[in-house]
């Protein structure tokens, strides 16, 4: 796939686009309070735009990492410390509402100023993220 020559804009745009469409999804279902599968899908939103960055950086596909913080630094986009910690924590979401063996209890800490706290996070992060491609 490396060799692949890839349509860098279209590919950006795709990146970009399909996150636009889960931001509206994350914020659905956070007014619905499906708490745990909002912040599931702010992930999502993060991680298609760190790909869109990796695009724009290596003109090259993304790997096939659900890894915000590995995303984040092939994106060659110089992120904050604070921004590295919340990738951290967002990628949680991914595995925790994925897999069996942890749903119950992100569950459980999914609450209503839990999951504010952190979509208020995406959303800064889906801004910031934004204004660098």
């Amino acid at each position: 796939m490396k060799d692949e020559k890839i349509n860098i804009e279209k590919t950006i745009k795709h990146w970009i686009e399909t996150s636009n469409k889960d931001y509206n999804t994350m914020n659905h279902l956070f007014k619905t309070k499906d708490y745990h599968w909002a912040l599931f899908i702010g992930h999502i939103v993060i991680e298609r735009l760190l790909k869109a960055g990796v695009v724009k950086a290596t003109a090259q596909h993304p790997p096939f990492t659900h890894d915000l913080r590995r995303l984040a630094k092939l994106s060659n986009i110089e992120f904050q410390d604070l921004h590295y910690d919340w990738f951290d924590t967002i990628t949680t979401f991914n595995l925790n509402a994925r897999y069996e063996s942890y749903k119950q209890a992100f569950y459980m800490k999914c609450t209503f100023d839990f999951t504010s706290e952190w979509i208020g996070n995406i959303k800064k992060l889906r801004k910031w993220i934004k204004g660098k491609l």
